[in-house]
Order: C-alpha cells, then sequence, then structure tokens
C-alpha cells in the first residue's frame, strides 16, 4: 500500500489509505471485523471521497482487499459508471473458501502461522470485550483458517458457518456486474490464491476487465531489478499505468 501511495503521488495524484477494522493498530469498539465479503466501509470511504474532492476516483486494492474492491464494485455496478474512473485488484482473493484451503494446506504453513496468529489475538480481545459474542477456547484451539472463520469470522457476521461466509464472500459471481475499467493482476505461482480460481473467462467476456495473469511474481510481491538490495516492485507501476490510461493518457504493461 505505501508503494502504491508513492507510485500516486509520483503522478500529482493524491492517496489515500483504507485500514480495515482492526488493521488500524487498534481493535475496532463495534463487535466486528473486516472480512472478505465487507463492502460497506469502502463504499463509505468512496462517497467521503467523492464528496469531499473534485475529479475521478481511482482505487487499488490488494489481496483480500483486491476481492473487496471487486464484489463492491460488482454490487453498485451501472452506479459507479459516474464516480469510479478505473480500479486495480492485486493479488486478489476471488474465492475465499479455495484461498481458506491454500493457506490451511502445508505448502501454507508459513503464512498460516503468521496470519492465524495475528488474527487469534484480535479474536481473544474480542471476545474479552464483548463477553458472550465468541468463544475464546474455541478461539484459542483453532489451528486453521476454516476453524477460526467458523467460530469467529461467521459467528461475529451472522453467516450460517465458515462456507456460508466463503460463498457469500467470494467476488466471482459479481464481476460480470463491474462496469468501470478494472485490472485484475495475479501470479500464477501465489501461494495463497490458486491459479485455478482465476476468472479468465470472465475476462475475456467483458469489455470492462483486463486480465493480467503473470507466471511468477508470488502473493503481492511481483519483484524485479537486478539489484537484490535495491527490487523493484513491478506491479505498483502496472496499475499506476492501467489506471492513468482510465484517464485517457494509455496503457503500458511491463511485464
Amino acid at each position: 500500500m505505501k508503494g502504491m501511495a508513492r507510485a500516486a503521488v509520483e503522478q500529482g495524484w493524491r492517496a489515500v489509505a483504507l485500514n480495515f477494522r482492526s488493521c488500524g493498530g487498534e481493535l475496532n469498539r463495534l463487535p466486528r471485523f473486516y472480512h472478505s465479503g465487507e463492502t460497506g466501509d469502502l463504499d463509505f470511504a468512496a462517497r467521503q471521497l467523492s464528496g469531499r474532492f473534485e475529479g475521478p476516483l481511482l482505487i487499488a486494492g490488494f489481496s483480500l482487499g483486491g476481492n473487496v474492491l471487486l464484489k463492491w464494485l460488482g454490487e453498485r455496478g451501472e452506479a459507479l459508471a459516474e464516480k469510479i474512473s478505473g480500479a486495480v485488484a492485486i493479488s486478489a482473493s476471488y474465492a475465499p473458501g479455495e484461498c481458506a484451503t491454500a493457506l490451511d494446506s502445508p505448502r501454507g504453513f508459513i503464512y498460516r502461522r503468521h496470519l492465524l496468529a495475528s488474527c487469534k489475538r484480535k479474536g481473544l480481545e474480542m471476545a474479552r470485550r464483548h463477553p458472550g459474542l465468541i468463544d475464546p477456547e474455541r478461539v484459542r484451539r483453532a489451528r486453521t483458517f476454516y476453524e477460526f472463520d467458523r467460530w469467529v469470522t461467521a459467528a461475529v457476521h451472522g453467516f450460517a458457518d465458515e462456507r456460508d461466509y466463503y460463498a457469500e464472500s467470494s467476488s466471482l459471481r459479481f464481476l460480470p456486474r463491474i462496469r468501470v475499467p478494472a485490472l485484475l493482476l495475479n501470479s500464477r505461482d501465489d501461494p495463497i490464491v490458486p491459479a485455478h480460481i482465476y476468472p479468465d473467462s470472465a475476462v475475456a467476456e467483458s469489455p470492462w476487465l483486463s486480465g493480467m495473469f503473470a507466471p511468477r511474481g508470488g502473493h503481492v510481491g511481483f519483484v524485479a531489478g537486478r539489484n537484490p538490495l535495491t527490487p523493484e516492485f513491478w506491479a505498483e507501476k502496472c496499475a499506476v499505468s492501467f489506471l492513468s490510461a482510465c484517464l485517457g493518457n494509455g496503457f503500458q504493461s511491463n511485464l
């Protein structure tokens, strides 16, 4: 996000970052977190920005945020046509259930250990602040994202279970409804977002979607350059080029 903001500022654009609930350094005061399908906060932020500033609004989302962005664009459809000039989703987690399966696999161990530990800390603090909302013992025992999403995400946000949460939160069924130019940038060696869920057919069928599914790049990585001490992160440059083209300046891929 910082790299994207720097790249935007270099274009002379204003840059605003949205932290999801509990990700900005303090736990949300209400009994709710962010999750893969929660688009209300993004909608609020976009409306606020559109009301405060004149000119086009361009949006980029990363990973889970990419899924939220695409789902929101599809939910709003034509209503965003005059407000949003372009969007980029980098390493979007199109199908949260498939991503949870990847994280819960042996290959996802390192990522799971780090991400799940952070989620569990927040879940336990939520349980302490709001007794009876979730079972702290189940939070402590959670060893997979399926378990955490069953006992925390689904329970807090009113889903029947983790599978209901995954199904309702996927952006895939909303892609055909998007009516603003949107770039979908993913890597086929992403360890978290399996390549078999990439929406090739949706991109081919929609005049609004552009897909760049690179052979390598990892998850929100896309590292390039010849000197490992001064790496270049080309996803941000590619995103800015696409968004600039949405303003009529032409798009140049640096794949």
